[in-house]
């Protein structure tokens, strides 16, 4: 009677210890998992990223002697992070989006060591219309997903942070250049950059676009009297830029008829890149592009507001960049720009984050496999083992 006792209580001892032995390595296996999905794979997908080099121009230097390589300025741009407000924004989708663009953010900086971060437009999702708690609780949600000491970050202005032309008005621009740096031009290294308020370039004569087009206006005349090796009249004793093309930055691309010519696994869909683009809406107004082309003489051009990937060759063999979205919620490949720039040359990488498609997979492939080591111990799926082993030995014999 004694013995059986004790058998039946250390064969439960054993079940306990065989159980919570599974228990732990569950647990184990889980943390494995969420920490590989949740923060390791940032770090080994843009690990490949690298910065582009510039070319070398032939015949550099003088009777034989190098020539001093220009300061390179090693600058990140991305788009359309799209933070959820308070209307239009689960709790968890707002927690699960701003923790990878969190993550995707400080991984990079990290690994990369940019000087500068640019975003081209649409930070937040609901600037349009947010009040001012919604607009605080947004920019400080922001801060925490994009803190980059001691990097520089500068942006843009997109609709969705100031409204469409009809919804834009000053209280707006204020509160988004209260947050933002407004400053509209200004130069690094001997490169110009014109950060352009593109919601504003409607063309219609409105008081705020008026002020838009005329600062632009000023900008070209500054631009173009530092282009001139002495300064001609009316050019004043304003402060010279450098000489080089300036860099415009800009929410809504110049005009282009669709997407079409745009090509690379993060262009638009292939059911949407032949729908026409609506001027003052999805583009500028061709009107518009062509005097920004003409005041500015841009070498370079990187917008966003399509969520898609794309370059545009405009007049003069000038370069736009369109930079995809960087929230994964408009995408499921999201990716940044790198560029290298000089004050006369440039050159433009991109750098393209974790796949959620694979991020899912990952997820869905370890359920099924924490599931089959779940159930193994209890016999429930111990039948489809032993059929398939007897097929085998069936296989073998004949």
């Amino acid at each position: 009677m004694a013995s059986s006792q004790l058998g039946a209580r250390g064969q439960c001892l054993r079940l306990l210890k065989t159980r919570g032995f599974l228990l732990l390595k569950l647990s184990a296996a889980i943390l494995a998992v969420l920490l590989f999905c949740e923060f390791l794979i940032y770090y080994l997908v843009i690990f490949r990223c690298s910065w582009p080099e510039l070319k070398t121009p032939e015949g550099a230097g003088t009777l034989g002697a190098p020539k001093a390589p220009e300061p390179v300025l090693r600058a990140m741009f991305l788009a359309d992070t799209h933070l959820l407000g308070a209307v239009r924004g689960h709790w968890l989708d707002k927690l699960r989006r701003e923790w990878q663009m969190e993550r995707a953010f400080q991984t990079a900086v990290w690994l990369l060591q940019p000087e500068v971060v640019f975003i081209l437009g649409d930070i937040f999702d609901e600037g349009k219309w947010s009040s001012p708690e919604a607009w605080a609780d947004d920019v400080g949600r922001f801060w925490k997903v994009f803190r980059h000491r001691p990097v520089q970050l500068r942006a843009v202005a997109g609709n969705h942070d100031i409204g469409f032309h009809y919804q834009m008005d000053t209280y707006r621009i204020k509160r988004f250049e209260k947050v933002f740096n407004p400053e509209r031009l200004f130069s690094w290294k001997g490169i110009n950059f014109v950060m352009v308020n593109s919601v504003a370039l409607e063309g219609d004569g409105c008081d705020i676009c008026s002020r838009a087009e005329a600062e632009l206006l000023e900008i070209s005349h500054w631009l173009n009297c530092s282009r001139e090796e002495h300064s001609p009249r009316g050019c004043g004793d304003r402060q010279r830029l450098p000489a080089s093309a300036p860099i415009l930055l800009q929410h809504f691309p110049l005009y282009r008829r669709n997407d079409a010519n745009c090509s690379g696994e993060d262009a638009a869909p292939p059911d949407e890149k032949y729908t026409p683009f609506k001027e003052r809406y999805d583009v500028l107004s061709w009107e518009v592009s062509r005097k920004l082309l003409w005041w500015l003489r841009p070498r370079l051009i990187l917008s966003g507001h399509t969520h898609s990937a794309c370059e545009v060759q405009h007049r003069a063999g000038v370069l736009e960049v369109s930079v995809p979205s960087f929230s994964w919620r408009n995408r499921n490949n999201p990716s940044f720009i790198m560029g290298s720039i000089t004050p006369m040359d440039y050159a433009l990488a991109k750098c393209y984050l974790p796949r959620e498609d694979m991020v899912l997979t990952t997820y869905c492939v370890a359920a099924g496999c924490l599931m089959l080591i779940t159930l193994i111990p209890t016999g429930l799926v111990s039948a489809p083992f032993h059929f398939g082993q007897r097929v085998l030995r069936k296989f073998k014999t004949m």
